[in-house]
């Protein structure tokens, strides 16, 4: 298990370590302020990049390793997707830059302009759209060591843009680092996809079948429901936030947001390289039963001891990160610490739907527990501050376990 989890050591470890340098850099030119700004665009960049590549990702990579030997078939399969995903990101584009004011608003607030950044999306994001797609073909062509170099190179890349951007920049840097770098990634990943595949060669208008799309519907409408809606309702909650205690206290949040994507970046990679396929071929009740415990048993107990030891580093790890002024953030980790602990149980629960192809019932429990995680924030925010934002997440992942705990009881139990 951890010999094929660590083909991405190299990968995650670099992101981490490029993670900890531009948090730092952030920080430092930023602030907690910025910081919640650059946690709003991050979650508006997230929602319509699903939207531009039509949340296809999962089932590109399904369908181009179904159909690598059958050239007639592929020829199809990629030209239906670059023609669909660059339409759609086209239009997407000219609705980011002829309404850039209006997002501006909607997203920073009234108190802050920077159409200019969406201006920035606009022209980016056909470049970024097509990007996914490219990535998603050459791990559908099996070419994963490829995958790991072309995320490599872009988080490289990604630290250099950083860097310069923000200390260049402040804010507006930081906004226009986010989405400089996957739109670069574009000419990366053709390069080391034309090794394997001629990209141009193979699409053509006449080869579009949009019956693929039809087939693509359940990996579409499952990766929108989390991908749009999540960073959607994530981004009201911050919004509601900063409206009533502040944007500082909003932007402590985003900060344990980001030191908790640092350590569930090795429980993910865990769960996608060495689960998820074990899942999907699990054809029985046993056979689901012995995976879902053998991760209870050997991933669970690994990390909620790395989680104990965050909580009693805390104060070292929001220096080391970040600056003395995000030391309040020392306060949030015990719930947002318990919160992922009930998180890394329902994963892989969460994972077996997607597995099954349970389209229905994942869109019910995602929305579920969005619906739970916006009631229980607006609740308890007013009441605790902004640690009630952290209570909720808790008591958000908490529910959520409970519920695919029951639903998968026969497969657990």
């Amino acid at each position: 298990m951890f010999k094929i989890a660590s083909l991405n050591g190299l990968s995650i470890g670099l992101k981490i370590s490029i993670g900890l340098i531009t948090s730092k850099v952030i920080a430092i030119f930023v602030g907690p302020s910025g910081l919640a700004l650059v946690g709003n665009f991050k979650n508006f960049v997230a929602s319509t990049e699903t939207i531009a590549t039509l949340g296809f990702q999962n089932g590109i990579v399904k369908y181009v390793a179904e159909n690598e030997y059958d050239e007639v078939k592929l020829k199809k399969t990629l030209s239906t997707l670059f023609f669909s995903i660059t339409i759609v990101a086209i239009c997407l584009s000219i609705i980011l830059f002829f309404f850039a004011d209006f997002w501006s608003a909607t997203i920073f607030g009234n108190d802050f302009h920077y159409n200019t950044v969406f201006k920035a999306f606009a022209i980016a994001l056909p470049w970024y759209a097509n990007s996914v797609l490219l990535i998603s073909i050459i791990n559908g062509l099996g070419k994963s060591k490829k995958v790991i170099i072309i995320t490599i190179i872009g988080n490289l890349i990604g630290l250099c843009v950083s860097l310069v951007m923000v200390v260049n920049f402040q804010i507006l840097g930081a906004l226009l680092g986010i989405i400089i770098t996957p739109s670069l990634l574009f000419f990366v990943a053709i390069y080391f996809l034309n090794e394997d595949l001629k990209f141009f060669e193979y699409i053509k208008w006449s080869d579009c079948d949009f019956m693929i799309l039809k087939n693509l519907t359940s990996f579409s409408l499952m990766a929108l429901v989390s991908a749009v809606f999540g960073p959607l309702v994530y981004l009201k909650i911050r919004t509601l936030a900063i409206a009533k205690v502040g944007i500082e206290n909003a932007g402590f949040w985003v900060t344990i947001e980001m030191i908790s994507n640092y350590y569930l970046l090795f429980i993910g990679t865990i769960l996608t390289v060495y689960f998820l396929p074990k899942l999907v071929k699990s054809s029985s009740n046993p056979e689901t039963k012995t995976i879902f415990w053998d991760y209870f048993k050997s991933i669970v107990p690994i990390f909620i001891v790395g989680l104990t030891l965050v909580y009693f580093l805390r104060f070292f790890i929001i220096k080391l990160l970040f600056t003395k002024a995000f030391l309040p953030v020392s306060d949030l980790f015990i719930w947002q610490l318990l919160g992922d602990v009930f998180r890394s149980i329902a994963l892989i629960l969460g994972y077996n739907l997607v597995a099954k192809k349970l389209t229905f019932h994942f869109i019910i429990f995602e929305i579920l527990s969005l619906s739970i995680m916006y009631v229980l924030s607006s609740i308890l925010l007013p009441i605790f501050g902004i640690e009630g934002i952290l209570m909720a997440h808790c008591g958000t992942y908490f529910t959520y376990m409970v519920i695919l705990l029951i639903y998968f009881r026969k497969s657990i139990f």
